[in-house]
């Protein structure tokens, strides 16, 4: 019997995307099915009912939410191409970096700088560069996070490699600059690469209007009246 595999997405989430990419890895075969967040549908706030968002995978019946905690269920489901190493110290490493790039490198970056202006932006710049040493001294003498294979960190970092430049060419700044960040300017090349992560970049134009619409939204509530 064929096994019941569903991906609840957007089509420009980089947090779905990391699900697509590690279930893709694993040459998992699997149903898309995107969401509009405007007008959410039943299933989705059935499935998730607590956050209300993507992704959403749905295996045989069984529902898992948060793309972080999809990744270890995929990883410990479908055991070819492993996204963790065997090694629990390795594991605890990747979780970490995992995790410190949503709870520090994100916010910073889309929380802090791509959302603020003046004083509020230039602050949120140093603080993103702070992260990005973290990041550059981790990677140093490595092809990924993961070692020699694409794992955990590479794909919850992922959005780096292709994001980035998007809030970058928004804001008219440089961030990851091949001189300060040599090693993560090289692993965000090699990550976007990998033909599997590439094939599912969603369309540069349309992410670009959406993250300048948000940016003006967001503005023009802050704004002063």
């Amino acid at each position: 019997m064929a096994e019941e595999v569903k991906v609840f997405r957007t089509w420009s989430s980089s947090f779905a995307l990391r699900v697509i990419w590690a279930l893709k890895l694993k040459g998992v075969e699997f149903d898309t099915i995107y969401e509009d967040l405007s007008n959410k549908s039943p299933l989705l706030l059935q499935y998730n009912p607590i956050y209300k968002k993507v992704p959403v995978l749905v295996h045989n019946g069984k529902v898992i939410c948060e793309s972080l905690v999809i990744l270890e269920y995929i990883d410990e489901t479908w055991k070819q191409n492993p996204l963790l190493p065997e090694d629990p110290h390795q594991q605890a490493n990747a979780r970490f970096w995992a995790k410190f790039g949503d709870d520090k490198v994100l916010q910073s970056i889309v929380g802090d700088v791509l959302m603020k202006e003046g004083k509020e932006l230039e602050e949120g710049v140093l603080a993103s560069l702070e992260n990005l040493k973290y990041l550059e001294e981790e990677i140093r003498g490595k092809k990924f996070f993961g070692g020699e294979t694409i794992g955990l960190a590479d794909i919850a970092l992922g959005w780096l490699a292709y994001y980035l430049g998007i809030f970058e060419e928004i804001l008219g700044l440089i961030l990851i600059d091949q001189e300060k960040f040599p090693s993560l300017a090289a692993w965000k090349q090699e990550f976007a690469n990998a033909p599997i992560i590439h094939e599912n970049w969603p369309d540069r134009d349309k992410l670009v209007n959406k993250f300048v619409a948000m940016r003006e939204a967001k503005l023009g509530k802050e704004a002063p009246k």
